[in-house]
């Protein structure tokens, strides 16, 4: 779990993949009269590795290739394209869904025991990338229980931040409504001002 995970109160079984999704930033707005950087956390096969051992996904001795830093980019693209949809509609886009569909088949999963009589789901893969099988078991997990649907993308086209959705019934758009939605209240406002005039 990230310090931005932390801070935002997004649950635990959800953490890694709001972290994973938000590996990459777009925001490309002014606060305060600072332009925001945008960034990739994973901008090289040496990142991803990092980005995993920090959050215990990757063995020590093991190595990301340059193939499976792609491979990692696209599961992120794919998972990031299926939450910038509302939830209601993420299962109506067939030609996004079956994009998911086959790169999730490249993270398969088995069901394992724990030791407090639970079952987990766990990785199936025994190479590097076999840590982010777990990012594809919150996903399976988030949309089983009903917590998926609290993952979204900030609508703010400035932003494109996944956030978690803690408002009581789950129909926040932004990501911080104190940014974000303020941000495109006043500009819709100013274009009805100008429209009227």
């Amino acid at each position: 779990m990230s310090n931005s995970s932390r801070q935002f109160k997004v649950p635990d079984e959800l953490a890694n993949l709001y972290d994973f999704a938000n590996s990459l930033d777009v925001r490309h707005f002014t606060h305060h009269g600072v332009q925001h950087p945008q960034g990739d956390e994973l901008a090289s096969a040496k990142e991803l590795a990092v980005w995993m051992r920090q959050r215990g996904l990757l063995l020590v001795d093991a190595r990301v290739s340059p193939a499976m830093l792609a491979t990692a980019l696209e599961l992120r693209s794919l998972i990031r394209d299926y939450l910038q949809r509302d939830p209601s509609e993420r299962s109506k886009k067939r030609d996004s869904v079956r994009a998911l569909n086959k790169v999730l088949k490249l993270f398969p999963l088995r069901a394992t025991a724990r030791d407090d009589g639970g079952m987990a789901l766990r990785a199936a893969r025994d190479d590097a990338l076999a840590g982010l099988s777990s990012v594809v078991a919150e996903l399976y997990d988030g949309s089983r229980n009903g917590t998926l649907d609290r993952l979204k993308m900030c609508a703010s086209d400035e932003c494109r931040r996944v956030f978690f959705d803690r408002s009581k019934p789950a129909t926040r758009r932004w990501c911080m409504s104190s940014l974000c939605g303020n941000r495109m209240k006043t500009r819709k406002y100013r274009e009805r001002q100008r429209n009227a005039e």
